[in-house]
């Protein structure tokens, strides 16, 4: 679908493509998602489209919210929250479940529901469970709205750590050393994946990681340095998702890439480096939101490094099928071997955040990236494809 060909009236002007900006959400990315959400929002070129702002609670209500991204950002080292910006009552956004129509509606308590007229893309910058990993595209899949970023498998394998590394593994891409422990093992025979988690360690050596399998931001992550640790490392984990990945580190430098789609495929961006925080353990949650650590961009590599880790990222993005747009990031090895660690289908999406400061550097600036996104989703039809 192209901007030229949406629907209108007879002797009517075309109307500017309507685009959901859809934030917030369920997962602990909520807060993040916001900020995400209002760099999006001040992007958006307004004499080429219209936006409906709609942001999820932590509960799971669709709200409508005021289109006021200066109140979307973090103050005082705290994120915002959709709660703060939804429009007072106990009334929700419903998006149209028949293919037939795009109207999204407002509906409120003993309130006849109100049109808010239709939707032709959605941007949907949720960040974790319940939006970013299939959840959110299966919806719109079956709703027949386009939207901005990979498709339901992509997203959810994007979304899951263990299956990315299957994946990426099966199509000839290096991972580093990992395990994986499922809640059912865990609930039922604690010591026995205690003692496969020191065998790994055994044989990788410590600190390690332990992480939640299917969330991002860093949140959940532990560096455990011994075995004392373990237990609470795993409990934090747990706290948002109950299955587990524990992984070797990695000894080397952390090298990220942006993957964007153009028209005639995807391309690469220069590669970021992300150098060791001082205040930090590794590159955490407060060290890239908080206290926003400063990557170089771009990352002091050879040129033959850097056409390597470019190309990497684009087989990454097609390896998993992906669509729009991805972070790859890596670690580059002390014997000069690029590892991958993990994609994110939709990246932090902040002003300070990685991806668009990566193509920034590559000539694309923001406003060009968002509309880059949404021109993509418009081209691209939902079902399979």
């Amino acid at each position: 679908m192209s901007t030229e060909n949406l629907p209108q009236s007879p002797g009517q002007q075309p109307r500017k493509p309507r685009v959901a900006v859809v934030f917030g959400g369920r997962s602990s990315e909520h807060g993040i998602s916001v900020v995400t959400a209002g760099a999006v929002l001040r992007a958006i070129d307004r004499t080429r489209y219209e936006v409906l702002p709609i942001g999820i609670t932590q509960d799971g209500r669709w709200a409508l919210t005021a289109d006021e991204p200066e109140r979307m950002a973090i103050t005082e080292r705290r994120t915002p929250s959709v709660d703060e910006l939804a429009e007072p009552g106990e009334g929700g956004v419903v998006l149209p479940v028949d293919p037939a129509s795009r109207e999204v509606v407002y509906t409120e308590p003993g309130s006849v529901p109100k049109a808010l007229g239709e939707v032709d893309v959605v941007f949907p910058v949720l960040h974790g469970p319940y939006g970013e990993d299939g959840t959110l595209q299966g919806l719109l899949e079956l709703s027949g709205v386009p939207y901005v970023g990979s498709g339901v498998l992509s997203s959810a394998v994007g979304q899951d750590k263990e299956y990315m590394k299957r994946v990426f593994t099966s199509f000839g891409l290096k991972v580093g050393p990992y395990l994986v422990v499922r809640p059912r093992e865990w609930a039922r025979d604690q010591a026995g994946a205690r003692r496969r988690i020191a065998d790994f360690a055994g044989e990788h050596g410590w600190p390690l990681f332990v992480k939640p399998s299917r969330a991002g931001s860093s949140i959940g992550i532990t560096k455990v340095d011994s075995f004392d640790g373990l237990d609470e490392a795993v409990a934090e984990a747990q706290r948002h998702d109950p299955k587990i990945l524990v992984e070797a580190a990695l000894r080397g430098r952390e090298i990220e890439c942006g993957v964007l789609e153009f028209e005639d495929g995807p391309r690469a961006s220069v590669p970021a480096e992300i150098p060791p925080p001082d205040a930090h353990a590794y590159y955490d949650f407060e060290a890239k939101y908080i206290d926003s650590t400063p990557g170089i961009v771009p990352a002091p590599l050879t040129d033959e490094e850097t056409a390597e880790v470019r190309a990497l990222a684009v087989e990454a993005f097609e390896a998993a099928s992906c669509e729009g747009l991805v972070r790859a990031d890596f670690f580059l090895t002390e014997d000069g071997e690029f590892v991958i660690n993990e994609i994110n289908t939709m990246p932090g999406f902040t002003p300070i955040s990685m991806y668009p400061q990566m193509w920034q550097a590559t000539g694309v600036s923001y406003p060009e990236l968002v509309d880059r996104l949404i021109q993509a989703a418009l081209r691209r039809p939902t079902g399979l494809r």
